[in-house]
């Protein structure tokens, strides 16, 4: 991405020396719009990278990069409604609160990509009320390996309510 970038840079300063002109100095804003361009019209020409959603964070490329290497996994987190969320998480050493983690992050860029909203989640909230389950296995243990679990690449996992002691929802 970075050769793209500074291969333009110097097209730029050498059309400038051709002309004697100074260099153009350009604002913050404009830099960041070039730099976007630039991103976008090298992740569209990457086939790896190709399907990553306009507006992509370091974070989601990064991820990407690692599951092509296989140092990274998705796991499909199933909601109530029937909806699979495809979450990356780390291959070696990710814990439950990995998973978590991960949930979160998916469900953040996704309001604030997809629905522009701004809408605050109480994570604490969401890990009392639910469980997250595995082949009927409640996930408890936060400090858990997903590996000694046998969470492995393409795996489910499922929302649940907590039930209380009589089994009434809480």
């Amino acid at each position: 991405m970075s050769d793209t970038i500074k291969e333009e840079n110097n097209k730029k300063m050498q059309e400038d020396e051709l002309s004697g002109s100074e260099p153009e100095i350009l604002s913050h804003q404009e830099l960041l719009e070039i730099t976007r361009k630039t991103l976008t019209d090298v992740l569209k020409r990457d086939p790896l990278l190709s399907d990553l959603p306009s507006g992509v964070t370091l974070e989601e490329v990064q991820a990407q990069i690692a599951l092509e290497h296989g140092q990274s996994m998705t796991v499909y987190v199933v909601r109530d409604d029937g909806e699979e969320m495809p979450v990356v998480v780390q291959q070696q050493g990710a814990t439950v609160m990995d998973l978590k983690r991960a949930i979160r992050r998916y469900f953040t860029l996704k309001l604030t990509r997809y629905q522009r909203s701004s809408v605050n989640i109480s994570w604490r909230y969401v890990w009392h009320a639910n469980w997250l389950l595995h082949e009927g296995s409640k996930l408890k243990d936060d400090n858990a390996l997903l590996a000694d679990i046998g969470i492995r690449n393409k795996s489910r996992v499922s929302f649940i309510k907590k039930l209380g002691e009589r089994g009434e929802l809480r």
